[in-house]
């Protein structure tokens, strides 16, 4: 019976240490993932080349956990080795992306403080030497930030691994497996963390409390584990410490983030918020180019309209598809969350619009009112046209939402393409010959498509594509248009019809009144011509389908190359 007793005794305690330490490698685990999608997701909207950025981050990660696990041999004591290494996690998980935002920032403010300080003229600009330097620092700082991170992480499985087997006395057949097995079951749970939730919180708070979990695990392990922890006095105040920090940059972390993140504007930044999709951004400049204040919305950096001439891009995205087609009863806009393209198709007095978009957050902001009021003034923008009673809005992939309307048989009158510029691989499909075939499928015969097109000046390439890809979608005529709108420069539009006369022949007939808009019959039909030579390289370009990658290639050459 005492052997018994002793022997039950002894499986307890085996046990309850490996609870512990599954529980613990599970929790380290999930933090880990949250580091390497957090640092990867932030230096992506950032450094803009989205996909490019996410691949390079996570993939130097990896490599650097790999060299993290060799440099966990070298560790003499585990037990300290593995409290070391939590609080050098949580120091630079939780201030890794203040770090970069601090960069970013420094290199927008630097010239500034420097013109100022020898009194240069306000508009000799300053580049070179040191300029550039901290530019490349700055651009730089993610992937070392993402080595350091992967270095750390690394090292902890190995040392759980050693650990287990001194506090067993014995070498355990499956330990790898063990440990392992928790490993990838915390990644997952943390992978799970970071969609539900932290992928729409601040980069600064998701980092800070990613770093109080690991210091939450470094302080029960030094507990469970005491007796075997030099120095445990000091490791237990430097975890106190620590934690103070991160709480701080958790209370604090979001408004320095923002403060660094005007900098990074022209103008000051008033509003900014994470959906699950993207960072949306709004910057106030007081004294605009008419006198009044003036508003721009962006999306990961990128200028999606301003206030004083989003009626310029609207009106001439709207009204040349509301012209071409032979009704303008029944509307399909894809993309256009902000409601202002709905807001112009609604002064044409259709029937039903149906709006379909990714992101319900993003048209949240500019339907609802917010308690602090924040987004009246969009919503008075785009005239509350998402209250109308014959919008109909819908949310999700468009690729896959196009093929449901066209399982319900739907028809439309006119369509609008009012997405993004592809400068992401998942909007490439979006920009396809698979894509367009859809929308033909759901457009009437004497309906007409537009297409946002992104610049013919700046990204001609891109822009030429476009048109070609939508030629070999089953279009019978597609026409490319352009105008100037202030905020982007020089941009471009293409105009497709199934059946019949052209865009452009259609629009050349109209002879119906329009609707009050910045744009004129007169205005849209000049927009068709373009510059001696313009089209005399569309022979060599490239048709995009759904898996060639070939605009948001071409896009990232064109807008490269753009100094």
């Amino acid at each position: 019976m005492t052997v018994d007793t002793a022997s039950t005794r002894t499986a307890y305690s085996k046990f309850k240490i490996d609870f512990t330490l599954i529980l613990i490698t599970g929790v380290i685990a999930g933090c880990g993932l949250v580091y390497e999608y957090l640092l990867s997701h932030y230096a992506a909207r950032v450094l803009g080349a989205v996909e490019t950025v996410i691949f390079t981050i996570i993939s130097l990660m990896i490599v650097s956990m790999g060299v993290g696990s060799f440099l966990s041999g070298r560790v003499k004591n585990a037990f300290v080795g593995f409290v070391v290494l939590e609080l050098a996690l949580a120091f630079t998980g939780s201030a890794a992306v203040l770090i970069c935002s601090g960069l970013m920032a420094g290199k927008f403010i630097l010239p500034q403080v420097i013109s100022e300080t020898l009194g240069l003229p306000g508009g000799l600009p300053l580049s070179g030497g040191i300029f550039v330097t901290l530019n490349d620092i700055a651009g730089f700082t993610p992937y070392i930030m993402a080595c350091i991170l992967g270095t750390l992480i690394g090292m902890e499985i190995p040392l759980i691994a050693r650990i287990r087997e001194i506090l067993h006395a014995e070498h355990l057949k499956n330990n790898i497996g063990t440990i392992y097995g928790a490993d990838y079951i915390g990644a997952g749970i943390g992978a799970l963390i970071w969609v539900a939730w932290m992928l729409s919180i601040d980069p600064a708070l998701a980092g800070a409390l990613t770093a109080m979990a690991n210091l939450t695990i470094g302080f029960v392990f030094i507990c469970k584990f005491y007796g075997k922890i030099k120095y445990r006095e000091i490791m237990l105040a430097a975890h106190g410490l620590l934690f103070v920090f991160a709480l701080n940059i958790a209370y604090q972390g979001p408004s320095w983030q923002a403060m660094a993140e005007d900098v990074m504007y022209a103008d000051r930044v008033v509003y900014n918020y994470d959906t699950n999709f993207q960072r949306l951004v709004v910057t106030r400049r007081d004294n605009g180019p008419l006198g009044e204040p003036l508003l721009t919305f962006h999306i990961n950096g990128h200028v999606q309209f301003a206030s004083q001439d989003e009626d310029i891009y609207h009106s001439m995205l709207v009204f040349p598809a509301m012209m071409a087609s032979a009704r303008n009863d029944n509307i399909l806009i894809i993309g256009g969350g902000d409601g202002l393209a709905l807001r112009d198709v609604l002064r044409w007095n259709p029937k039903t619009v149906t709006l379909l978009d990714l992101d319900e957050k993003l048209v949240e902001f500019f339907k609802t009112p917010s308690p602090d009021g924040k987004n009246k003034i969009f919503i008075e923008m785009n005239k509350s046209s998402f209250s109308d009673p014959r919008v109909e809005t819908l949310f999700g992939d468009a690729w896959l939402s196009v093929d449901k309307l066209i399982a319900a048989e739907k028809r439309y009158d006119a369509i609008i393409v009012d997405l993004p510029d592809p400068n992401h691989p998942d909007l490439n499909k979006l920009y396809s010959t698979g894509f367009y075939s859809k929308l033909k499928s759901v457009l009437a015969g004497d309906g007409a498509m537009v297409v946002q097109s992104t610049s013919p000046y700046h990204a001609k390439r891109t822009f030429l594509s476009i048109g070609k890809t939508i030629e070999a979608s089953g279009f019978n005529n597609v026409d490319q248009y352009h105008a100037n709108v202030p905020s982007f420069g020089e941009w471009g539009w293409s105009i497709a019809t199934p059946h019949g006369l052209s865009g452009r022949d259609k629009i050349q007939k109209f002879n119906k009144p329009m609707p009050d808009a910045w744009a004129t019959r007169d205005m849209i039909g000049a927009s068709f011509v373009f510059g001696r030579n313009f089209f005399s390289e569309k022979s060599h370009i490239k048709i995009n389908r759904p898996r060639s990658g070939i605009i948001y290639n071409y896009h990232l050459k064109d807008w490269g190359e753009v100094k």
